[in-house]
């Protein structure tokens, strides 16, 4: 009985890898597919900020 339970335990252990597998091959078709944030090259979260000293705020 001891050598079914390790070999059923094995077997769960490389059923469980081979969906990981799946799963990794599932995003990385899905992310390739899915369009870029970035349109024009230029990230919308920073398109309009200016680098270096900003002007001062009159209140």
């Amino acid at each position: 009985m001891v050598t079914f339970s390790k070999r059923q335990k094995e077997r769960d252990r490389q059923q469980r890898k081979q969906e990981k597998m799946a799963r990794r091959e599932q995003r990385k078709h899905e992310k390739a597919a899915r369009p870029s944030r970035l349109e024009g090259g230029v990230d919308p979260d920073i398109a309009h900020i200016i680098p270096g000293p900003q002007p001062l705020l009159e209140e």
